[in-house]
């Protein structure tokens, strides 16, 4: 395609969710593709059945952040979609590819708590706010004797639990990427270091999905994809799909690419923890990019091979690609 071509088509229809964080991340890989190739891009807002809903994520079922953006591009009504990466079910979706994993955002977890407080500084029994069960869990593990409270919301809506003037909460943890995005990270009173807080599968990552039938499209995507970020990703979710774990288990799982004497290596970090934090298994693998999905099976059965599966219980087995973990937000 010439860049005549390119500029003369009309606008790309870019698919979102319409939340604050949603509409910023996908205007950055819209503002992102039109400097790299010069084609124009429109935000189409698609509401999804989790924007509709306020029950607690792990209740809500399979790809409720995705399923009416998937539906949509199916339908030919937008073009490409922009999904926070750790929303994805695991399982690959018929006629749809992911064409492209921008560059990553840090994955790790971040306080946001009263007084500029870190974790370490909260009193025995501060109440910190989460939505996600592997947070819960974590922070359990901790022993630091915190009162963890479920918490549902955009990101405003969860600060303003912490930071506004009818504040309730004396922390809530988020990911540190959704803040980035929003230029809020002047808030973070802490970045969790992963020893303390592992991150979710593809957590701080976007993924750029279009139609396999459209390889003119795919090709243009593609010119977003950072390969560092995608092996990362792919380890992760590799070990997220082989424990098939259910949205009612938690499940954490960080790779890190580094320079290794013969090349680059992945660094893959695992985690399964009881809801109550009272037991967990940890374990790490390393590899080449190149054997990215190899490196988080191998991770899994090893994990698998050490009683994961009695931590996980047959209600974290909602069998392969069914694995949904909740909005960045």
């Amino acid at each position: 395609m010439s860049e005549h071509q390119l500029g003369a088509a009309a606008p790309l229809r870019l698919g979102t969710r319409g939340s604050k964080l949603a509409m910023a991340q996908s205007g950055q890989v819209a503002e992102a593709l039109t400097a790299r190739t010069g084609r124009p891009v429109e935000l189409v807002e698609v509401v999804t059945a989790g924007d509709r809903s306020s029950a607690p994520v792990h209740r809500l079922g399979v790809g409720v952040f995705v399923s009416a953006l998937r539906d949509a591009l199916v339908a030919g009504t937008i073009d490409f979609a922009v999904h926070s990466y750790k929303d994805l079910p695991t399982a690959t979706a018929a006629g749809l590819h992911i064409a492209a994993v921008p560059p990553r955002q840090d994955p790790r977890d971040a306080l946001i708590a009263r007084d500029g407080k870190t974790l370490a500084e909260l009193a025995p029994g501060a109440n910190v706010g989460t939505g996600a069960l592997r947070r819960i869990a974590q922070l359990h593990a901790l022993g630091l004797q915190l009162s963890v409270t479920p918490i549902r919301g955009n990101v405003d809506t969860r600060l303003a639990r912490v930071l506004g003037p009818e504040a309730d909460l004396d922390a809530v943890v988020l990911a540190r990427a959704g803040l980035a995005r929003l230029d809020r990270t002047d808030v973070i009173t802490e970045t969790l270091d992963p020893m303390l807080m592992l991150p979710a599968p593809a957590q701080g990552a976007l993924a750029v999905e279009c139609r396999v039938d459209d390889p003119d499209l795919v090709e243009l995507l593609a010119t977003l994809d950072d390969a560092p970020s995608r092996a990362a990703v792919i380890a992760e979710r590799a070990m997220l799909a082989t424990l098939e774990a259910g949205c009612s288990a938690p499940v954490a799982a960080y790779a890190e690419l580094a320079e290794g004497e013969t090349g680059d290596e992945i660094y893959l970090r695992g985690a399964v923890i009881s809801p109550d934090g009272t037991r967990d298994i940890r374990l790490s693998r390393t590899g080449t990019p190149a054997d990215a999905a190899e490196i988080g099976k191998a991770l899994a059965a090893e994990l698998l091979d050490l009683g994961a599966d009695s931590i996980l219980g047959p209600q974290g087995h909602d069998g392969p690609g069914t694995q949904q973990f909740g909005s960045t937000e």
